[in-house]
């Protein structure tokens, strides 16, 4: 699989990449990071079209496997087969960039210690302790 990659603001993250599957295995390899990606994507097909959007759905097996995208331009859904992929592309933000379990739960557990302070403090105002 070719992996061009244009610009990317964080080494850990797809966005900026370029896919363009060389087998059925890279291929199924590509929809599957673009699934779990978290921000939109440009498939090129085979014909020249693109497709910008957000893949929600895949069916990997089959003869007729398929992706389902919610595209920027339009309504609806678009079902694009395998068979007619060219390449992925990363095209959109990484909303999910940077955002790890650890950052969340350093994020809670300083809000929790900011909203203990405020009721000690509002405890101590009130001369209860």
């Amino acid at each position: 699989m070719t992996d061009a990659k244009y610009h990317t603001p964080d080494p850990g993250s797809l966005e900026g990449r370029v896919f363009r599957p060389a087998s059925e295995a890279e291929l199924r390899e590509a929809v599957e990071l673009a699934f779990d990606y978290r921000g939109d994507v440009t498939i090129e097909l085979k014909s020249g079209t693109q497709v910008t959007g957000y893949l929600f759905n895949r069916t990997a097996t089959g003869p007729a496997a398929s992706l389902d995208i919610f595209p920027t331009a339009g309504n609806g859904t678009v079902k694009i087969l395998y068979a007619d992929v060219a390449s992925i592309a990363f095209t959109g933000e990484d909303t999910a960039n940077g955002k790890s379990w650890e950052a969340w739960h350093a994020k809670k557990e300083s809000e929790r210690r900011a909203e203990a302070e405020r009721v000690e403090a509002d405890a101590r105002a009130r001369g209860h302790l």
